[in-house]
């Protein structure tokens, strides 16, 4: 009798794990763009989307990268193939939590028309919107980080290239501010590392783990706050 009496206790009493689990806020994650937000040349783990994720995570909130598309040297209409092409291959979900969208220093590197990004860069926004659920509050366009004040960029005119990404910039807050996004502008971090390379990655081009834990760090404040 008190076998079968403890075996009823055990199959009735709620399990600690399951009323854990059953507390947990389930968070998803997409993020959009080109090798700033894959971290080429770092560590996967080092680039700011997966640093986000582990910030994010806690003992109350699943939160799940689950995808980046995004590829080193991708143009604002490549990332638009690139989205087109990765849902083909697995089909992205009806609606995110979160979505960043960081893109536009290619368009600059190839001389590209400011004008051109602009229509391009809004379609890609408007991309990202839909994929948050059509909530606009829950993305977040990163600016165009400085490229012209790192080693890469060596006998090459610095001032025109800080004066172009300005211009670049100026259009992608104002297209984002006209469609109400959150706006997160690292390009005055970004234009540090003129004078310390712990922010540049191996290349001498692309944005350290130090760098990018900046970046996620902005990101993560603004995502708490809409949760």
């Amino acid at each position: 009798m008190k076998l079968l009496i403890l075996f009823l206790l055990f199959i009735f009493t709620p399990s600690k794990k399951l009323t854990y689990l059953t507390n947990m806020t389930h968070l998803t994650y997409l993020a959009l763009g080109d090798s700033y937000t894959i971290g080429e040349q770092v560590p996967a783990e080092e680039n700011f989307p997966h640093q986000v994720t582990a910030m994010m995570k806690s003992d109350t909130i699943d939160f799940q990268l689950e995808r980046i598309i995004a590829t080193t040297g991708w143009t604002t209409d490549e990332l638009e193939a690139g989205i087109i092409e990765s849902n083909k291959t697995k089909p992205l979900l009806p609606a995110y939590d979160f979505v960043s969208l960081l893109i536009g220093v290619n368009n600059q590197y190839r001389g590209r028309s400011v004008d051109n990004y602009k229509i391009e860069f809004e379609e890609l926004l408007k991309k990202a919107i839909h994929f948050a659920g059509n909530r606009p509050e829950r993305v977040a366009v990163l600016s165009i980080p400085d490229w012209g004040v790192t080693p890469f960029a060596a006998g090459r005119d610095r001032e025109q290239i800080a004066k172009e990404i300005d211009a670049y910039n100026a259009a992608n807050k104002e297209i984002s501010e006209r469609y109400n996004i959150h706006y997160i502008y690292i390009t005055p971090w970004t234009r540090e590392a003129a004078a310390d390379k712990s922010l540049l990655a191996s290349d001498g081009l692309h944005p350290s783990g130090k760098e990018y834990k900046r970046w996620a760090e902005k990101i993560k404040v603004w995502m708490n706050s809409k949760i």
